[in-house]
Formats: structure tokens, C-alpha cells, sequence
């Protein structure tokens, strides 16, 4: 493996984006079951009244039965917008329909928040390509929650939603990268 850690992520996440696109139906469907279950106890033993979470694309980790259960027990949920500047506006999408955003990401339509809306909850879950055993978090390039996560001064707890072979040994880091305080995948959740 090359020594450059741009390049090394480049290539974990390649073999990673095909390991998800080849999971069979039957462990996609069983892994959201254990998604959505470990969510819950999540927000119960957290006690979160509001949270952001993104909205998933179809080989990542299932959110959308957990939003609907969240939004169902009236916890407030922020859902990112991204914005040409790098930076994430958030919505609680009212308007209960969607669209696809700048890099053909799942969007909900709604009233813009801005930036430090964020600041609000009480509990943020993000997506990741892998997460290592210290808590650092590898996205998908673009930086959107590093740079949100590495701006906010009070932080919440950060949570980062993969499948049980995403928790690896190690993942290459660079100065920017920001870690989080937990796993939630299909079977278990670890905080760090």
C-alpha cells in the first residue's frame, strides 16, 4: 500500500464502496433490522430530543425505518443539505419529499437552517466508509462532516452508522480528519 494516506483512501474506499454493492438483499434486510434496533436503544440510553442523520443511499446503512420511528416518537430530526462552499445547511424536511443534492446524495426538501442549526442536537449520526478501533472516521472524500464536526464548539455525541466489517484496525489519517465517539452497526454499539 502506498505511503501517500490520500491515495491509501482512495483505495480502502474503493474496495469498501464494492464490498457494499455486492451484499446480498437477505443481509442488506437483516442488517437494517439490527440497525434500526441498535438506533433505538441508542437514543434511549442517550436520551436524545433531537438529532441529525443523514438520509441513506441505497448500499449504505438503512436510516430511513429509524428516522421514521424517531420522527413517529416526535424526536426532532436534522437532515444535512450540502452546499457548494463545502459547508452543510440542515432541514428538518417538512415537506416530506426529496431530491437528490450536489454529489447525487438523498436530500430532504424543507425550510434551510443554515449551518449552525446543528448546534442544537443532541445527538449526530453520520456515515462513514470505515471507522477504526481509536474512533477515526473514514468518509467518502468531500469532507462535509469533518469540516461541520471540526468547526462546532460544543459538540454532542457523534456517532458514525457501518456495517459490522467496516470496524477495521486502522484507517489512514490526514490533519483534517475528525474522529468520533462511537460505532452503531447491525450488531452492537461501541463507544470510544
Amino acid at each position: 500500500m502506498p505511503d501517500d494516506p490520500d491515495v491509501q483512501k482512495r483505495v480502502l474506499r474503493a474496495e469498501l464502496r464494492e464490498r457494499r454493492q455486492n451484499m446480498p438483499e437477505h443481509e442488506r434486510e437483516l442488517a437494517t433490522e439490527g440497525f434500526t434496533a441498535r438506533l433505538e436503544e441508542l437514543v434511549g440510553s442517550t436520551g436524545a430530543t433531537s438529532l441529525s442523520c443523514y438520509l441513506s443511499m441505497p448500499t449504505e446503512p438503512n436510516t430511513r425505518p429509524f428516522v421514521n420511528w424517531a420522527e413517529a416518537r416526535g424526536i426532532r430530526v436534522l437532515f444535512p443539505v450540502t452546499r457548494e462552499d463545502g459547508l452543510l445547511d440542515w432541514t428538518v424536511g417538512e415537506d416530506e419529499t426529496e431530491s437528490y443534492g450536489l454529489h447525487g446524495v438523498p436530500e430532504p426538501a424543507g425550510e434551510l437552517l443554515g449551518p449552525m442549526a446543528i448546534n442544537d442536537v443532541d445527538l449526530i449520526l453520520v456515515p462513514a466508509a470505515a471507522i477504526d478501533a481509536t474512533g477515526m472516521r473514514l468518509g467518502w472524500g468531500r469532507g462535509y462532516f469533518d469540516k461541520t464536526l471540526g468547526s462546532m464548539g460544543k459538540c454532542p455525541p457523534v456517532y458514525a452508522v457501518v456495517f459490522d466489517s467496516e470496524f477495521v484496525e486502522s484507517v489512514p489519517r490526514e490533519v483534517h480528519d475528525q474522529p468520533v465517539n462511537g460505532i452503531v452497526t447491525p450488531t452492537r454499539i461501541i463507544a470510544f
